[in-house]
């Protein structure tokens, strides 16, 4: 799951708090991703899902895990990207050219 969204008048320490945060990473808490006055945000969640969860729960289960920072916000999108949709495609063996 992205969220992206812009926050509400953070104070100095909930500043700090969102840099500490930020990462990359998709983890079940979620990381930040924030622009250099961390005013703009983009929160990178991990939901799991049960088999019959959809895209409802998921957003749901992620905005829950935003809240869960306490940290005042106005959502601007939320992207869901169900990993069970994924399709991998293996490597088979090297490709041989003639000529």
């Amino acid at each position: 799951m992205m969220i992206r969204g812009k926050f509400d008048a953070l104070d100095d320490t909930a500043r700090e708090a969102v840099r500490a945060a930020g990462n990359a990473a998709f983890t079940e808490a979620g990381t930040f991703t924030h622009d250099q006055s961390v005013s703009s945000f983009t929160f990178r969640c991990q939901v799991p899902a049960g088999p019959d969860d959809g895209e409802n729960e998921a957003t749901r289960a992620a905005m829950a895990a935003l809240d869960a920072h306490g940290h005042p916000y106005q959502l601007l999108h939320v992207a869901v990207t169900d990993m069970r949709d994924i399709k991998i495609r293996r490597k088979g063996h090297p490709r041989t050219t003639s000529g």
